[in-house]
């Protein structure tokens, strides 16, 4: 049995999965809720209103994570607005994304058909015991993370915890997890179900969804793409991986294209819409460091800057630097 006191493993890898949180609580719920209404606006004034109607909803449930529902409840509900959702025979708590023609549009766009896919029901808008009840749970989670670290360490599984998720009705607990093969857990899935009596769910996620899920900020300062914007979570944006250095503003620094996913930036396939190929620098501009004859004189290559399509060239007799675009550069060896 492992240790789980203050300087354990266990403690140490459970407060790192703390970062982890619901889009559903906290403060920054609120600031989420207001950017998501302006959305909505600007999406409506955008499509505008052509009479039809629907009574689709988008909801959002934990982590990001957004289904389609049927509202029966036969109000029009608002944009950030509580709900009690049906799920596998039970239910859960999410907050309405989006609605009416833009939540149809949005389905659309993914191809989903109302019809085939059998979406669930909307229940009833949430109350405040619906919330007490929420809060509840969001504060059961953790013994139940940190329980599931231990099992797996007891049976000795080759697995990353990365989240669990208990249902509303606390009848289902789903638990996520990243590994590198095929890992045999019915063992373990009987000690959770006899730990917590509740029907236990197995969920093996990438690293990108591990970073989605847990909705931290970028370096660039901003909440990342995945876990804000990105509806649909892309392999690898990129065919081969040496292309990624062209994305990088010229600098050769992996902090400049590699996520907190260990994998390449969802938000480079937005920077460039050209198609890279294997030889396209070299046959676009010359050699760094190499010598060409200027009207003023001999002078070297110091630096290419490939997206703004710059050369920086460099007089060794009195070190003045020139910078000319791509266009000019080679005007100067047109014979007129």
């Amino acid at each position: 049995m492992w240790d789980v006191g203050r300087h354990s493993p266990v403690k140490r890898c459970i407060a790192m999965s703390n970062v982890i949180c619901s889009c559903t609580l906290g403060e920054n719920a609120k600031v989420r809720l207001q950017l998501l209404r302006m959305l909505h606006r600007e999406m409506e004034q955008l499509y505008g209103d052509n009479g039809e109607s629907t009574n689709i909803c988008e909801v959002e449930l934990k982590c990001s994570h957004r289904e389609f529902y049927e509202n029966s409840t036969g109000e029009a509900p608002e944009i950030g607005k509580a709900v009690i959702v049906e799920a596998d025979g039970g239910y859960d708590y999410g907050i309405v994304y989006s609605a009416g023609l833009i939540a149809a549009k949005k389905m659309k766009l993914k191809g989903l058909d109302e019809k085939a896919e059998g979406l669930g029901t909307i229940l009833r808008f949430a109350n405040e015991s619906d919330v007490e009840e929420l809060r509840a749970v969001r504060e059961r989670e953790p013994k139940i993370r940190e329980t599931c670290f231990v099992k797996i360490k007891e049976h000795r599984l080759d697995m990353k915890l990365v989240d669990v998720e208990l249902r509303l009705d606390q009848q289902k607990v789903t638990v996520f997890y990243t590994a590198t093969h095929r890992v045999d857990f019915r063992a373990l899935v009987r000690d959770l179900a006899s730990e917590f009596k509740a029907r236990i769910q197995m969920v093996q996620i990438t690293t990108r969804e591990e970073a989605r899920r847990a909705n931290s900020f970028g370096a660039c300062g901003c909440v990342l793409c995945c876990s804000s914007w990105i509806q649909k979570i892309h392999a690898n944006p990129f065919a081969e991986k040496q292309h990624a250095s062209e994305y990088s503003h010229g600098e050769n620094h992996s902090y400049n294209v590699i996520g907190q996913c260990n994998r390449l930036k969802c938000c480079l396939g937005y920077s460039k819409h050209e198609k890279c190929s294997k030889n396209s620098r070299q046959d676009t501009y010359p050699p760094i460091g190499s010598k060409v004859a200027t009207a003023d004189g001999t002078a070297i290559i110091e630096s290419i800057d490939p997206v703004r399509k710059e050369l920086c060239l460099r007089y060794p007799a009195d070190g003045k630097e020139v910078n000319l675009s791509l266009q000019e550069f080679k005007a100067m060896f047109v014979k007129k």
